[in-house]
């Protein structure tokens, strides 16, 4: 049988010992052995290692291989040295440093601690954290972005956050930023407005550095952040009243805000208010819907619940230059000279009083009593006038 083509093929019996013999058998695979103390996650781990090892031994083999890898690792370490060296060497290092974005009297102390920290790098080697680390001490500084420019320069970018009031917190008078970050008393000055606390002041942390807590508080400071910059100075206090956030100027003119919303839009509606001529010698204006402003003017009786002699101490209207002052002022920090642009696109242009009074629309200039917002609805249409009227 075993000279059969079944036996020459390998099935049927001749497979299996006739007599008990070992040598006709076929050897038995055993599954690997696993440690059951080391669980499931030792087997990625011991592929991994026997993986590694089948390549050394592969490599092992291969004369050519070993010189070709052994050719790489050598090409990779001098590669990395040159590069450490040039990192490092006067090829490289800064000597033009250009900062943007800082304003104020700490502007030139900011500057100079920025670029004497660039002026010690290079530009393939720019620390962040040590710019950052430079102007800690400036708390109007909020963020450091660092451009470099190879070879030798590098631009910086501050960004700033100024004071924008004066709040008295725990009995301790101290500058405040537009996004509530208290900085401290060393940031004071004349010209920062007042900022009535109320109930949020028992809320603020008073840390320097710290942000304040209260609706009530951030919102005032958001419309303070969006005024502009040539009329910040002319912002006398900031409350919060029936109407909400309430701005007093300097002159006495009483401008209602209502909340934090659109805030850029309502200082571009107050200076086309003021830009018409029906609204010189007003003591308050109202901007809830910069929309539909409105102008009131001393002794009216239409106005908001909120203007009492104690809080809104309106302006005398024997000063009819009064409001063409404030609003010339104010157009020129909304950048005078465009067209005006509706005051509901939130931009920050506007154009001199006798263009933007020449250029108001129809739902600005309106004097009809349904024209004013709700708030301001007159009584009487020979004391309160709308813009353009």
């Amino acid at each position: 049988m075993d000279r059969s083509f079944a036996g020459r093929i390998g099935i049927g019996r001749p497979f299996a010992p006739r007599h008990g013999g070992s040598g006709s058998r076929l050897p038995r695979l055993r599954a690997p052995r696993v440690d059951p103390d080391r669980g499931l996650w030792s087997r990625p781990f011991s592929l991994v290692a026997g993986l590694a090892r089948t390549g050394w031994e592969f490599v092992g083999r291969h004369r050519r291989l070993r010189i070709g890898l052994l050719g790489i690792v050598i090409a990779l370490a001098l590669l990395a040295g040159a590069w450490l060296a040039l990192r490092d060497s006067p090829l490289v290092s800064v000597e033009h440093v250009q900062v943007s974005g800082v304003y104020g009297p700490q502007a030139a102390a900011i500057e100079h601690a920025l670029a004497g920290a660039a002026r010690q790098m290079s530009t393939l080697d720019m620390h962040s954290g040590a710019l950052r680390s430079a102007v800690a001490s400036y708390r109007v500084v909020r963020e450091v972005h660092a451009y470099p420019s190879f070879p030798h320069g590098v631009r910086i970018r501050v960004v700033e956050q100024l004071p924008v009031a004066a709040l008295t917190i725990a009995g301790v008078r101290t500058a405040v930023a537009a996004d509530g970050v208290i900085l401290g008393p060393a940031l004071l000055s004349s010209s920062l407005p007042t900022l009535s606390a109320g109930s949020g002041a028992s809320a603020a942390s008073g840390v320097i550095g710290k942000p304040v807590d209260g609706s009530s508080l951030l919102a005032a400071l958001a419309v303070l952040g969006a005024a502009p910059a040539g009329m910040a100075t002319d912002v006398a206090r900031v409350f919060n009243g029936a109407e909400g956030v309430t701005v007093a100027m300097r002159n006495g003119l009483i401008v209602y805000f209502g909340d934090a919303t659109r805030p850029h839009a309502k200082w571009l509606s107050l200076a086309r208010v003021l830009a018409a001529p029906s609204a010189a010698g007003a003591s308050y204006v109202d901007v809830r819907l910069p929309e539909r402003p409105a102008a009131g003017f001393a002794g009216s009786s239409a106005a908001p619940s909120s203007r009492s002699a104690s809080e809104a101490e309106p302006a005398s209207a024997s000063d009819p230059n009064t409001a063409a002052e404030l609003a010339a002022g104010l157009t020129a920090a909304l950048g005078g000279g465009a067209s005006p642009a509706s005051p509901s696109s939130q931009t920050t242009t506007a154009t001199s009083p006798s263009e933007a009074a020449a250029s108001a629309t129809p739902e600005t200039t309106s004097t009809a009593p349904t024209e004013a917002p709700p708030a301001v609805a007159p009584e009487d249409s020979s004391t309160t006038a709308t813009p353009g009227g």
